[in-house]
This record gives C-alpha cells, structure tokens and sequence, in this order.
C-alpha cells in the first residue's frame, strides 16, 4: 500500500477548466518563467505499484511547451523536468490543460493547472498540508516528553497524546469524506489513499470507489492490488528474494553500506543482534514525514528493548536531509548515498515507492515489511514483549 501511496512523495502544486477527457489526446500546454530546464516529461502514475510510465516529452522554447498522451479516461500524470528532482502531479480530467508556473514561486499557491478536478486537488493539498503540520506539531511534543522521561501515565503526557490521536482521526475522516463526494474519479482513489490509516483501513473505501467508479481501471487495479499485498500468500516466510530483486519475509537482510551524515561509512550489518526497522524515506516525500512521527514513538517505546532504527534516504540534497532529520526529531542512526531514486537501496530491496520499510531480526532476517501506524506498533510488541 505505500507504494500507492509512493506517489504522494512529490512537492504538488496544482490549480483551476472544464471538459472531460474522452478517447483522444489529452495536450498540455505549459507556460514558465525563470525555469533554467530545458526539457520536459509527462509520466503517468499507477496505484498498483509499478513503475511511473513516459508518455511523452517535449523541448521547453522561450519558456512554453506542449506535451500529451492518447487517454480514454482520466487518468494521474506527473510533469518533471530535466534538471529538477520534484515534479508536478495533475488529473487528466480535460481536453487541454494549461500550466503555468514560476521558478520563484514553487509552492502551493504558485503553480497552476487549469482544470476542475486539478483545483479540488490543490484545495485538498493545502488542508492536509495545514492538518499535517498540526500533527507534526503534536508529535513533536509528545517526543520531548518521552525524551524527557515523562510518564504515560502523566495528564500532561495524556492529554498530548490525545491531542495527537484526534488530530490523526480528523485527517482519516477528512482524506476518506472527501473520496466520498468529489466526482473526480481519479481525486477519489488519491484523497483515500491519502488517508493515515492501516493497510486495513482502506478496504471498504477502496470496494466502495469500485461501486461509484465500475468502469475506472485504476481504481479496480489498486483495489486487486491492495488485496494482493494484504493476501495471506505475501505473509508465508521464504528464504529467497523476490522477483526484482524485492524482498521477501524470511529472506536474510540484504547489507547496506552508506555514509551516515558525518560522511562517516555505516552499514546496517552493524546492528546485528538487534531488531532493526530499516526506514526507507526522504525529506520531499510528504507521506514519510506524515508516517515520521508514529516511527518516532515506536523508537522511543522501544529502544531500550533491544531495538533501533537505521533510516535510508533517497534524498539528493544532504543539507535537505539533515535538516529533516533535526526537524523530526529522528534520533537513530542514518545513511544515504544521496543519489535520489538511482540509491543503490533500491535495487537491493526492489521498492518502487515510499515510505517503505523492513523490520529485520537480530539473526539478520526479515520478520515483516511495510509496517505503518499501529501496525508498527503491533508487531514490535508482538516480537519484542
């Protein structure tokens, strides 16, 4: 599932048109200023897992270009640019869309893509933007108290983790109320899927976009592929890797050598005899900074029960990196290659999305995979009591 949700590890930057998308070319028509790229590519986004598809690309002149694909329903695209880490995520939910941005102007209020649906995505960005830096907020404080010392049983310690648990709800119920009534078909599976809950939690909204939406092919291939990483099967222990150089429960831990951020070289064999969560993210993705906070009290609950964490980040820019870190209060060890998606972490765990995790035996074998929220939780007190 968080490899639905990889998609939502970009800076978004969306706006405001009409017409919906019927069999034929769907053109994108972009208008920039002070951007120094000078090509531009359209991918689009799967909610099943694979990997981004290029669908087109096209040289920038004098900051203008067009750039399309043939599409039979809306559909979730991605617009990068050739020197920029981050991309543009949007709904092909018209005809022609127009693009417009400015360099200087990068955030939620800068770029826009003309469209109804792209305008109610923007509006659902920038509530869950607010929502999630309130949450952060509380989970901030609820990490000093821990490292404080602080009892859980304290009012104040209660009262700030309540705050937390009913900031979290209220994120849960806005992300699934607003899959409920948009009409974007593509909005609803993305404002579900954004949604802080257990893999779990997103069966009976997914089973009821397939209701709403029985011809949409990315909402059924999500749904199949939900139950495909929830199956049973995915949970029998095998002592070998995966197809693609993925992972499987079972699998011995494949070693990880990187430089920490004192450009010191670290490798998770280190930690052998430990239980250790290997915590795939990076500074840009959203949903890892949202899932921080819940890896932040599994840490702290149970560090001193023979368990670490050892974070691997895709991120490209270390002081970006470092700042995440301090910002987040992660207080384990960290390593990258700061190579963004070429990481070598990539091929030696076959994920194609983040947040990911494994959490790994003091044996050095992997006992679970994509643990978040109470599900972290669970099994670390399920193996660690």
């Amino acid at each position: 599932m968080k490899k639905i949700l990889s998609i939502f590890c970009l800076v978004i930057s969306l706006v405001a048109c009409n017409n919906k998308v019927d069999q034929g070319k769907m053109t994108l028509n972009g208008n920039t200023k002070n951007f120094t790229s000078s090509k531009v590519f359209l991918e689009q986004l799967h909610f099943d897992g694979t990997q981004a598809e290029l669908k087109d690309s096209a040289v920038i002149s004098n900051g203008s270009f067009s750039i399309g694909t043939r599409s039979s329903q809306e559909g979730f695209f991605r617009l990068r640019f050739n020197d920029m880490e981050q991309g543009f995520l949007f709904i092909g939910d018209a005809a022609t869309i127009q693009f417009t941005a400015d360099a200087k102007q990068l955030n939620l209020e800068g770029p826009s893509f003309s469209s109804p649906a792209n305008a109610s995505l923007k509006q659902f960005i920038k509530y869950n933007d607010s929502l999630g830096k309130q949450l952060q907020l509380e989970a901030n404080a609820l990490n000093q108290m821990q490292q404080q010392s602080v009892a859980p049983t304290d009012s104040a310690f209660i009262a700030a983790q309540s705050n937390f648990n009913s900031l979290k709800e209220g994120l849960a119920k806005y992300c699934l109320q607003y899959s409920d009534t948009t009409k974007s078909p593509v909005l609803a599976l993305f404002t579900c899927t954004a949604a802080p809950v257990g893999m779990e939690g997103f069966e009976i909204p997914m089973n009821k976009l397939v209701k709403r939406f029985p011809d949409n092919k990315d909402i059924a291939m999500a749904l199949a592929f939900l139950k495909k990483v929830m199956s049973k099967d995915l949970q029998k222990p095998t002592a070998e890797s995966g197809p693609s150089g993925q992972v499987s429960i079972g699998s011995m831990a494949p070693d990880i050598t990187m430089n920490d951020v004192n450009d010191q070289p670290f490798s998770l064999s280190s930690l052998r005899s430990k239980f250790v969560l290997v915590d795939f993210w990076a500074s840009w993705c959203s949903p890892c900074r949202m899932e921080n906070p819940n890896v932040v009290a599994a840490y702290n609950k149970y560090k001193d029960k023979n368990f670490t964490v050892l974070g691997v980040s895709l991120d490209k820019n270390k002081e970006a990196w470092v700042k995440a870190i301090q910002d987040d209060n992660l207080t384990w060890n960290h390593i990258s290659d700061l190579k963004f998606w070429s990481s070598a972490a990539v091929g030696l765990y076959g994920f194609d999305g983040i947040p990911f995790n494994v959490l790994v035996n003091p044996e050095g074998k992997i006992i679970a995979t994509g643990l978040r929220g109470d599900d972290l939780l669970n099994k670390l007190e399920e193996v660690l009591k």
